[in-house]
């Protein structure tokens, strides 16, 4: 079961490429961040997810949110991933489960496959708070962007 609203954002260490670190509080603070747990890279949902928010990037940054991918693939899956879904905003790995755990989004089985996140999007107001949670009833449900898009408005 996702974390809910209210509760406070969890931290954790995420690979932004290969060897390179990041803390996900880094986007915290200065304006409301979306956190996209997705459960693969190159999947159908996945990549048409990314190619969605990528696609409409300047709504994104009109609404001045930091936007996060996370899956647990890993930090060189990641890379390729953004550049062939021409993804502006990071997609990181958290290879070792840190983020997934924390955020009680880690899938133990999906079809076979283990620990893997489920698609699960967070909003975290600029008090580091959780705004506004969307999870799917299974990883092959689409996000609502748009409603995703008006709980940024509201974390503002």
């Amino acid at each position: 079961m996702a974390l809910q609203t209210g509760q406070p954002a969890p931290d954790a260490r995420v690979a932004v490429r290969p060897r390179e670190w990041v803390s996900l509080s880094e986007w915290f603070g200065d304006r409301p961040a979306v956190l996209l747990f997705f459960p693969l890279a190159f999947s159908s949902t996945c990549t048409a997810e990314m190619c969605a928010i990528a696609e409409d990037w300047s709504a994104w940054s009109d609404l001045g949110a930091n936007v996060v991918g996370i899956s647990v693939d890993s930090p060189y899956v990641n890379v390729k991933f953004a550049k062939e879904t021409k993804a502006p905003f990071p997609i990181v790995s958290d290879f070792n489960r840190e983020a997934t755990r924390a955020y009680d989004v880690l899938r133990a089985d999906l079809g076979g496959l283990l620990d893997v996140a489920e698609r699960v999007v967070y909003v975290i107001d600029r008090n580091a708070r959780i705004s506004h949670v969307w999870q799917g009833e299974h990883p092959g449900v689409f996000p609502p962007l748009d409603v995703i898009k008006e709980a940024v408005r509201e974390a503002a």
